[in-house]
């Protein structure tokens, strides 16, 4: 039986909470407020073809600033220290140039919206945001938020059902991190390839539908 180890950020800017057990109080206190700000994030962009989606720095920072409020100093805000990541080969950028990584990656969003499927569009957020880890902490978490407001925008669609993707990637993220560390490689050889993280995107989107349906239908 393997075990799942998680990738922690490691920074050097200190957390404002020690006890363990307020910062996991805290944590999902937080969590929750996140998503129902991811929530409100699509509802103001589906069924509504005058108000076009763009993905923007600040939209990420919101969700950030959501999840680590009152746990962290920098909440809200890109890092301005070194990061590491636990568990993987990967170092990322360098802080002075996150943003311009960042503002890259809504680019590319943006520029490939009218293109490119909503399951690819998630699987580049979710790979290229945990690339630059841009955050001292919560990049995780970030990540899987701002990528599940990119699908269900794409799809024109509040997705129903549970668990939903964010929480089937938390409750087991060993394919998680596979899929991510795949991606790492093909970026070391110059090319942007989230096929892995493609496929189990689309296989949690149709779990998630499949248990709304079941939900809709009567049955368990």
């Amino acid at each position: 039986m393997r075990v799942t180890v998680d990738r922690h950020s490691v920074a050097e800017t200190p957390e404002l909470i020690t006890d363990e057990v307020e910062k996991a109080r805290r944590e999902a206190e937080n969590g929750v407020r996140q998503y129902q700000v991811a929530l409100e994030m699509i509802r103001g962009h589906i069924h509504d073809p005058e108000r076009p989606f763009r993905l923007r720095q600040s939209t990420i920072l919101q969700l950030h600033e959501t999840a680590l409020r009152g746990i962290h100093p920098l909440a809200g805000t890109f890092r301005n220290t070194p990061v590491s990541i636990g568990q993987s080969k990967h170092t990322p950028p360098a802080a002075l140039h996150v943003s311009d990584e960042v503002s890259d990656l809504c680019e590319y969003v943006n520029q490939n919206w009218a293109t490119a499927s909503a399951v690819h569009l998630a699987a580049y957020v979710l790979w290229k945001l945990n690339w630059i880890h841009p955050f001292a902490d919560g990049n995780g978490r970030t990540s899987r938020a701002i990528s599940y407001v990119v699908m269900s925008i794409k799809l024109d669609s509040l997705l129903p059902g549970t668990p939903t993707i964010p929480e089937q990637i938390a409750s087991a993220k060993s394919p998680y991190y596979e899929a991510l560390e795949e991606a790492d490689l093909h970026w070391t050889k110059d090319a942007v390839d989230v096929s892995a993280l493609e496929g189990m995107l689309a296989s949690m989107l149709a779990k998630q539908l499949l248990h709304a349906a079941n939900e809709a239908s009567g049955q368990t």
